[in-house]
């Protein structure tokens, strides 16, 4: 059963009770991630999910590790280019304890500058590994590509300049700029006492209030750009991204969308992967996805190839993405798409976990909650003509971008560039 409660501070309590489950998750969302940093605050968001773990007032970042161990339970964090979370996963008997643990989080986390220093190694080391991981390197210069100058183009972990300068009063003022209660969502599903809940946090949460710095974020649409990015680095493959315009997350095409990304390169049945893989052998992986934000998406399709194959991976990528727009797609492929969807959401939704991520995105992004009867018809409701359209809007002619990372040779470089 869902319910939606707001806290007398504006916070957002959003709860699902699952009573077959014997597991409750609690996640804290915020509505603030790295699109609403200014260039000098990037990494911030991220660098605050890290210190919120590394101690309070009353407890050691050691006594928080092992306080959530002896629940047997989960507790962690994550930052996205418009939101960061953290949460608690346990047994429902110890939700009271993990309570205590995440409030104190929230409110009382010290931010000692010994940990922000020795964090900052920590967060620089992160940057570092995705510099050594091509395929996560290509996405982030694939993104800056697409994105242009926009905010959402900057990487998440921040750049290596404004994590070392960054200083404890910095983050404290981010936090009282950002961390509005009316900002902040707290997702509740599994098995719980729903009452006892709804009080312990209206005195835990409810009470919080926003800063006289605090103010609204300020976003605005991105721009999709076209256009084409080489680097050339000494790897074993070359690491490419295509890309092409997407929707926000909640627009009234997305399923249409999601069927659109799942033929072209969502699943292991999709046209790329069955052309490029399957029936070629040019790459082991190759994959398609959507990135939707509030305002705009993107769709990205990532494939690491030999470099003699480049131009062939990318002759065939172009020409799928043509053949769709063109025509779109078939109805066998539309029927079986629509099953598999249905089949993987129903699946995805089985942990408590999961719910509550479910719960929270869907009060940030549109304010009202979809139930799961409702998001089934929806995919039904899918029909051949609805996607042939979304194909023309998003596949249209000279949109397209590429990102290369390899041993590119200078004439390769060159066959890349005018393939856009």
């Amino acid at each position: 059963m869902y319910r939606k409660v707001i806290l007398d501070n504006g916070v957002r309590l959003v709860t699902e009770q699952i009573p077959t489950l014997k597991s409750v998750t609690v996640g804290m969302w915020v509505n603030a991630g790295s699109r609403d940093e200014s260039p000098a605050q990037a990494g911030y968001s991220h660098f605050i999910e890290h210190m919120f773990f590394k101690g309070t007032a009353t407890r050691s970042a050691t006594d928080i590790s092992r306080e959530i161990d002896a629940l047997g339970g989960e507790m962690n964090a994550f930052t996205t280019r418009e939101t960061t979370t953290f949460y608690v996963k346990v047994l429902d008997q110890h939700l009271p304890k993990a309570l205590d643990l995440l409030s104190d989080l929230f409110h009382h986390s010290r931010f000692g500058p010994k940990e922000i220093t020795k964090e900052k190694q920590v967060v620089l080391e992160e940057i570092r590994m995705v510099q050594d991981d091509p395929e996560d390197l290509v996405q982030e210069l694939h993104t800056g590509l697409v994105m242009g100058r926009h905010p959402l183009s900057r990487p998440i972990l921040g750049q290596t300049e404004t994590i070392a300068r960054l200083r404890r009063q910095d983050l404290l003022d981010y936090i009282d700029t950002h961390y509005r209660p009316q900002e902040m969502v707290l997702a509740v599903a599994g098995n719980f006492d729903r009452r006892r809940l709804e009080r312990t946090m209206a005195r835990t949460f409810g009470a919080r209030r926003a800063s006289v710095r605090a103010e609204s974020c300020k976003r605005w649409p991105a721009d999709v750009c076209s256009g084409v990015r080489v680097q050339q680095k000494p790897l074993e493959q070359v690491h490419l991204c295509v890309g092409l315009k997407g929707i926000p997350a909640g627009h009234k095409d997305r399923y249409a969308a999601y069927v659109l990304n799942s033929v072209l390169g969502g699943s292991v049945s999709s046209r790329l992967f069955q052309e490029v893989r399957e029936k070629r052998g040019l790459a082991y992986s190759i994959y398609s996805f959507l990135s939707g934000y509030s305002d705009g998406g993107t769709v990205t399709i990532y494939a690491g190839t030999r470099a003699r194959e480049v131009e062939r991976v990318l002759d065939l990528i172009r020409r799928e993405v043509r053949q769709m727009a063109k025509r779109g797609i078939k109805r066998e492929e539309l029927t079986r798409t629509k099953e598999q969807m249905k089949g993987s959401l129903m699946l995805s939704l089985e942990s408590s976990h999961s719910r509550m991520n479910k719960l929270a995105k869907d009060e940030l992004i549109t304010g009202a909650h979809t139930t799961l009867e409702e998001m089934l018809s929806d995919i039904d409701a899918v029909t051949e003509q609805q996607v042939a359209r979304v194909a023309r809007e998003l596949f249209a002619p000279g949109t397209m971008a590429i990102t290369g990372l390899g041993p590119l040779s200078s004439r390769q470089m060159t066959a890349v560039k005018a393939m856009q």
